[in-house]
């Protein structure tokens, strides 16, 4: 009777192990950008109110990460200490599209940046890529 006392704790134990220590961590799917919109070219010619417009945006809604001028120094991304590109390396935006930089300012990437959803039309999207690509011209 004894052993059969003994032996019921220690089948509990094997069997809670599994459940108290977990599994891995689930892994987040990498981020990718669908073929059919990262191909896409951008349609906008910028006008003056345009850029204007996205310039407004990119101050209420990018700066705070990626600074005021792109160089990826915002207060929020010092303060996280995260690692932004600098957008005023033309080195750093020279992979990726239009439309892939479409997508993430549309859908946002990741856990920290959120995406302009429907807050913004597509012209203005446009115009904002334009905008960010312009940081590294100056």
């Amino acid at each position: 009777m004894f052993k059969s006392v003994a032996i019921l704790p220690a089948l509990l134990a094997v069997w809670a192990v599994p459940f108290l220590v977990g599994g891995p961590a689930p892994q987040a799917p990498a981020f990718k950008v669908p073929p059919e919109i990262a191909s896409q070219t951008n349609p906008v010619k910028p006008t003056p109110e345009g850029l204007a417009h996205a310039k407004k945006m990119y101050g209420y809604d990018c700066a705070m990460c990626h600074g005021a001028n792109g160089d990826g120094k915002g207060d929020m991304a010092v303060e996280a200490k995260w690692t932004m590109k600098d957008w005023h390396d033309p080195a750093a935006l020279k992979d990726m599209t239009d439309g892939e930089l479409f997508y993430i300012i549309q859908k946002g990437k990741g856990d920290n940046m959120p995406g302009e959803g429907d807050r913004e039309k597509p012209e203005e999207i446009w115009t904002t890529v334009v905008l960010v690509r312009s940081f590294a011209k100056k």
